[in-house]
């Protein structure tokens, strides 16, 4: 099966549609698919659900669908940086899911390896469990949350062989093996992809099974907070 696009929106072509479920890789501006994200915008496609940490920042990553109202609701554990997502949120314009960081990581987990729901201790007691069931074992209380699927998992990795094997680097790392397996559909970009053989088998995150269309993108990757020490003064 042919696996590599010649770009972004060639990657995308037949798998949007109005509505749908879309798994955004990344924390903070760190490992986006910087390049199907714009394609995404570039569809017009709209009334889409996200899950992903966050929402980038205003102006980049998944911030350029909020301000062009393509995103009807966000499945997320942090909305710090991005000003139009939490102005779009309190005033009512966007449905929000709020998750512990570790229970948003698990729920996809889980509905990568077909496990519909588990029990965690996160959230017992506070307005994360309202609304859920909640269980005791072996004297503590747990509360049930539910495995996450999408319609389609946008990734972004380092590496790629041909097969789609995957390589992420470092700290982009984060979301997206996870989101990789819980998509139905699975389409990444990576900054290079090499010839089959090519990649240590003990090194892939991510076996090429999970991977459906595979672009080569150009990258960007702002800083989303630039901090250094101040100057000392003599």
């Amino acid at each position: 099966m042919r696996k590599i696009y010649p770009g972004a929106k060639e990657a995308l072509d037949g798998l949007l549609f109005d509505g749908m479920t879309i798994m955004a890789g990344g924390f903070g501006l760190c490992g986006i698919p910087e390049n199907l994200i714009a394609a995404l915008r570039d569809s017009g496609v709209k009334g889409l659900t996200v899950i992903s940490n966050n929402a980038g920042v205003d102006g980049f990553g998944l911030g350029q669908l909020l301000e062009t109202r393509q995103i009807r609701k966000m499945v997320s554990s942090y909305v710090g940086e991005n000003k139009e997502f939490e102005r779009q949120y309190l005033a009512g314009e966007l449905e929000l899911e709020f998750n512990p960081q570790g229970t948003l990581a698990e729920r996809i987990r889980a509905g990568g390896a077909g496990i519909p729901a588990f029990f965690t201790a996160t959230g017992v007691g506070t307005l994360v469990a309202e609304g859920k069931e909640v269980r005791e074992f072996d004297g503590r209380k747990y509360v049930m949350e539910t495995g996450l699927v999408s319609d389609l998992s946008i990734v972004k990795a380092w590496k790629a062989d041909e097969r789609g094997n995957l390589v992420f680097r470092k700290t982009a790392r984060n979301f997206n093996p996870m989101m990789a397996t819980a998509g139905k559909v699975t389409v990444v970009e990576v900054e290079e992809i090499v010839p089959v053989g090519s990649l240590d088998p003990d090194q892939i995150h991510t076996p090429g099974i999970y991977v459906d269309r595979l672009i080569v993108g150009t990258f960007e990757k702002r800083i989303e907070q630039r901090t250094v020490r101040q100057r000392e003064t003599a």
